[in-house]
């Protein structure tokens, strides 16, 4: 049976032989992180992000609510008002939508309504985070898409709950009218923001 180390010196004194022990090598250290390794990947996610933001934006704009226009005789969806909407509009839509149409429409708000502005408001934040590093600038663009956010799913809530009114409430329109032409607003604020993120980093890099 082996002696320990202990026992060896017991026995032999200082002519005991000890066994030396060593720590295991670092394991793979080729996959060390370097800041370019970590620019990369974060290059990678808002890549997708922006391809899953464009696909959810035509998918839900260009594709589902433009879709409901058949259920509502032509009538636009208040989500597709830029310039946002009226009582006697609303009055008419209400008219023209069935308890079909109204579900459809809260469905998408819960779907691709709530999918679109979480992931494009996530994909800038991280866009805007790995291009601008003075930290006041950062969080002053951050706030446009976290802005745009809230504004957008508020909206989903404040249109559903105006559609299922008996009549056209003016203060439920005006609310659901002023989120919806802000969260256009915030959505194009949010682009510029981004582009102006990358621009800052592409003269920063520049001048170094």
């Amino acid at each position: 049976m082996a002696k320990t180390p202990a026992q060896r010196i017991k026995k032999h004194g200082a002519k005991a032989v000890v066994p030396q022990h060593q720590l295991p090598p670092v394991v793979n250290p080729t996959t060390n992180r370097t800041p370019e390794k970590a620019q990369g990947n974060s290059n990678l996610i808002v890549i997708a992000g922006v391809v899953a933001s464009l696909f959810l934006f035509w998918y839900l704009h260009l594709l589902t609510l433009d879709q409901l226009t058949q259920l509502t005789k032509g009538l636009a969806t208040p989500d597709s008002l830029i310039g946002g909407f009226d009582p006697a509009y609303i009055g008419r839509l209400q008219g023209e939508m069935n308890g079909d149409a109204l579900g459809q429409l809260n469905y998408v708000h819960k779907t691709a309504g709530t999918l679109f502005p979480l992931i494009f408001g996530f994909t800038w934040l991280l866009l805007i985070g790995t291009n601008v590093a003075r930290k006041a600038l950062r969080w002053a663009l951050w706030a446009v898409p976290m802005l745009f956010v809230v504004v957008r799913l508020w909206g989903n809530v404040a249109i559903d709950a105006m559609l299922a009114s008996e009549g056209p409430d003016g203060g439920q329109v005006a609310l659901a009218s002023g989120l919806t032409v802000a969260g256009w607003v915030l959505l194009v604020l949010s682009l510029l923001a981004g582009a102006a993120a990358v621009f800052l980093n592409r003269r920063t890099r520049n001048e170094a």
